[in-house]
């Protein structure tokens, strides 16, 4: 009996049991309002200096990385750290949850292990904008995982909710708009072809950075499908950061 008592008191899901409860809670609230302050740094920043990534790659911020396999590692985080939260959270049963850990999760399937070999081996990603992005979806994986793993709570019938089904609309198209204008982007141009061309098609008939408004469009209805400050406070970031980098690429 001791012995299988300190078994069940071993592992990671231990951990994560021992420090589940109101202080876990308030630091997820402080994180949250961390990855606002952080958007919204993040924003006024790029106002002066454009983000060192594709166009914008730069060797002053550090050594180049090849561009797929960089943007894999950079976000494996967000896929891996959610579904080992999700292995010993307590309202991880629960079918809201899982759907909408599910959507986090596809989201960043597609990111991390699809786009990355779809897109062209393009300019090489500085080491120090690999390093933010790894990290950010270290600290973005831990908040949208631990939330909807262990302290999200809905009612049975969440999932007819007028506030889910909106927002799940919402974060499908988005993620749709998303892929497609991705996909427009990156066949753009024929080989051998180099020079500046206006996408054409889909939602970049109607505003210039497509793909940036399609991932905007699919954070704020998961936010409405979760209603958590969490996942609002991740798609106020997104606001603050691909709204600045679609206005660098307009310009």
């Amino acid at each position: 009996m001791a012995a299988a008592a300190g078994g069940e008191g071993a592992g990671p899901c231990a951990f994560w049991r021992r420090v589940s409860g109101a202080e876990e809670r308030r630091l997820l609230e402080l994180l949250a309002c961390g990855l606002v302050a952080l958007g919204a740094g993040a924003a006024l920043l790029l106002r002066f200096v454009p983000m060192p990534y594709g166009r914008y790659s730069s060797p002053r911020f550090g050594c180049p990385l090849p561009a797929r396999p960089a943007w894999a590692l950079q976000e494996l985080p967000s896929l891996l750290v959610p579904l080992a939260l999700a292995a010993c959270g307590a309202a991880a049963g629960r079918w809201p949850n899982r759907v909408l850990l599910g959507g986090f999760v596809l989201h960043y399937l597609h990111r991390a292990l699809v786009f990355p070999f779809l897109i062209r081996q393009g300019k090489p990603t500085p080491f120090l904008t690999f390093l933010l992005a790894l990290l950010f979806c270290v600290y973005n994986g831990y908040l949208q995982g631990r939330s909807l793993s262990n302290y999200a709570e809905y009612p049975s019938g969440w999932l007819k909710d007028p506030r889910f089904i909106a927002g799940f609309i919402g974060w499908l198209v988005g993620m749709a708009i998303n892929i497609h204008s991705d996909h427009i982007l990156r066949n753009l141009r024929k080989p051998g072809e180099t020079g500046y061309k206006i996408p054409r098609g889909g939602m970049f008939e109607y505003v210039s950075g497509a793909n940036f408004f399609g991932e905007i469009l699919e954070w704020f209805g998961f936010a409405l499908a979760c209603c958590t400050i969490e996942s609002l406070a991740f798609a106020l970031c997104t606001l603050f950061i691909l709204g600045s980098r679609a206005k660098q690429h307009h310009q």
